[in-house]
C-alpha cells in the first residue's frame, strides 16, 4: 500500500521548492525545512523561498539556445520556477530576468497556498531516520553541520567549487552623459533596449585593466583550494587570462552600436536591470572577490560610474557540491542510503533552471515510487536527458558541474554555413522539445497547461 507518510524536503531554494510543489501539487504531503530567517546565509538577504542571489536572470529563453529549449522542456512538465519566472519577468534582451522579489513571493504564495505543504523555519543538522523519506536541496551553501552528516552518504570525498556575485548599481546614480541603451545587433533607433551599456575606448579600458589586475582581493583559506566554475569566475580571474580576455568575454563591444558615434567601442560595460522598475542594476559578468574597497575604487573607473551608488558589492562563496555519478542513481536516489534523494546545485549542475529541473526530476521519482513503478529518464537528443545522462555518466574523478548546452545533445551531422546556424539550432530546439514531449506523454508526467501550475484538487 503507498506511504501516506510526508516527504521531507531539506531546502528551500528553487530545486527544494520546485520538488515540494511537484509532491505537494499531487497531493502528497510534503514537509519544506528551510533555515532562513532562523540561520542566515552569506548570500541571502530575505527569508523568501527560491531567494536568487547570483544574478536575477534564469538564463537565456530564445528558442536557439539550449538553456531556451531547457525551458520549453520544462513546461511540459508543469515546472513552478519557469511559470513564476515568466509571471515577474523583467526586460532583458533574450534573457529571462525577473524582478527577484516579484519571483520569490509567487513561489512564497504557491506553495503556502498548498494545504499538505508544512514549511517549517529551522535548520536540519542531522539527517532524518532511514524511515523518513527525505530529500535534500539544500543547494551550495548547505550549512557545515549537515555537510559533516552527509559524509556517512558521500564517505571522503569533499567536492567544491567557488561562487563570485556581481555588484548591483542604483541605476538613478550612472552618469548618462556616454551611457546609452540597447541590445547587442540591434538598431537603436528601433528600441530603447534592454541594458545600459557604459562604452570604453582603448586608454580607459587598458587604464581600468590595470587597476582590475592589483587590486586587493579577498584572500582564500589556508586549507582550500579554489576552483572556480567556468560560468561564474571573478572577473579579475578572467582579466589574468590576457589583456584582450575581458573585450572578448563580458566586456565584449560587438553588435553594440553607440548611438551617439554610429561605432562600436572598443569596449563596453553592460548593466541589466534587477527589478521591474530599474532602478536596480546588475554589473553583467562583473562577479567578484576583490575587498569592497578596491571594488568601489576599480569600478568608478568605468565611464558613468564615478558616482554610482552600489546597492550590493561583490562577493565569493563556497559551494558544496556531491560525486553524483559515484553516490546516486539515475532517479537522483543515494545507492548507499535509497530514502535519500539529492537535487539542485549540490548534486553538480549549474544554473538556476537547471537546479530546479533537478527538484523536479527527484520529486516525479518519488511520485513513482508512491505509485508503485518507475521512471525511464527523458531520452538522449532533449536537453533535460542530455544533463541527466552527464550527472549520471560523468567520470566520477574530476567530477565538475554542468550547464544545459548543445554539447549534451548528440553529434550534428549535419554541416551548415555560419548564417544559417540559428536557423538550424531552432530546429534542433523543435526536434527536442517534441522529443520530450512524447515522453512526457509516454511516462504519464505531461503538465501542459500553459499557466502556473495549480494545487490538485483535494
Amino acid at each position: 500500500m503507498p506511504s501516506t507518510e510526508p516527504v521531507h524536503v531539506i531546502g528551500g531554494g528553487l530545486a527544494g521548492s520546485e520538488a515540494a510543489w511537484q509532491l505537494g501539487s499531487r497531493g502528497i504531503p510534503v514537509v519544506l525545512h528551510e533555515m532562513r530567517p532562523v540561520k542566515r546565509t552569506a548570500a541571502h538577504e530575505t527569508d523568501r523561498l527560491a531567494e536568487l542571489v547570483c544574478s536575477n536572470t534564469l538564463g537565456s529563453k530564445m528558442p536557439h539556445t539550449a538553456p531556451g529549449i531547457f525551458k520549453r522542456e520544462l513546461e511540459q512538465l508543469g515546472s513552478l520556477i519557469v511559470a513564476a519566472g515568466r509571471a515577474s519577468h523583467v526586460p532583458a534582451g533574450g534573457a529571462l530576468a525577473v524582478d527577484r522579489e516579484v519571483f520569490a513571493d509567487v513561489i512564497t504564495n504557491s506553495l503556502t497556498g498548498l494545504g499538505c505543504v508544512e514549511i517549517r523555519r529551522e535548520e536540519v543538522t542531522e539527517l532524518p531516520p532511514e524511515t523518513v523519506r527525505t530529500l535534500i536541496a539544500t543547494g551550495p551553501l548547505t550549512s557545515e553541520a549537515l555537510t559533516t552528516q552527509l559524509k556517512v552518504i558521500t564517505g571522503d570525498d569533499d567536492l567544491y567549487f567557488y561562487d563570485a556575485i556581481a555588484p548591483i548599481v542604483n541605476a538613478e546614480t550612472v552618469d548618462m552623459e556616454n551611457a546609452f541603451w540597447g541590445n547587442r545587433y540591434e538598431d537603436a533607433s528601433e528600441s530603447d533596449g534592454d541594458y545600459l551599456n557604459l562604452p570604453m575606448d582603448k586608454e580607459q579600458y587598458e587604464a581600468f585593466l590595470d587597476a582590475l589586475l592589483t587590486a586587493e582581493q579577498v584572500p582564500s583559506k589556508n586549507f582550500e583550494k579554489e576552483k572556480f566554475f567556468q560560468g561564474c569566475q571573478p572577473i579579475e580571474a578572467m582579466a589574468g587570462k590576457g589583456r584582450e580576455s575581458l573585450r572578448f568575454g563580458p566586456m565584449k563591444p560587438v553588435g553594440l552600436t553607440n548611438p551617439r558615434t554610429g561605432r562600436w567601442a572598443w569596449a563596453v560595460v553592460q548593466l541589466r536591470r534587477e527589478t521591474a522598475h530599474g532602478a536596480a542594476m546588475n554589473m553583467v559578468g562583473f562577479q567578484t572577490k576583490l575587498r569592497y574597497g578596491a571594488q568601489t575604487a576599480v569600478f568608478r573607473m568605468i565611464p558613468g560610474l564615478a558616482e554610482a551608488e552600489f546597492l550590493r558589492l561583490g562577493s565569493v562563496h563556497r559551494n558544496t557540491f556531491i560525486n553524483t555519478p559515484r553516490l546516486l542513481d539515475r532517479g537522483l536516489r543515494a545507492v548507499a542510503r535509497p530514502s535519500v534523494s539529492f537535487a539542485g546545485q549540490i548534486i553538480g549542475c549549474e544554473g538556476y533552471t537547471e537546479s530546479s529541473a533537478m527538484g523536479l526530476w527527484a520529486a516525479l521519482n518519488i511520485v513513482a515510487e508512491r505509485e508503485g513503478r518507475t521512471l525511464d529518464p527523458p531520452p538522449i537528443g532533449t536537453m533535460f536527458g542530455g544533463l541527466l545522462d552527464y550527472l549520471a555518466n560523468a567520470e566520477p574523478k574530476g567530477f565538475q558541474p554542468m550547464n544545459v548546452n548543445f554539447g549534451l545533445l548528440p553529434a550534428d551531422t549535419m554541416r551548415v554555413k555560419k548564417k544559417d546556424k540559428k536557423a538550424r539550432r531552432i530546429h534542433r530546439g523543435e526536434q527536442a522539445v517534441e522529443l520530450f514531449t512524447r515522453w512526457a506523454r509516454e511516462q504519464g508526467v505531461a503538465r501542459t497547461d500553459g499557466a502556473l501550475p495549480q494545487p490538485a484538487a483535494s
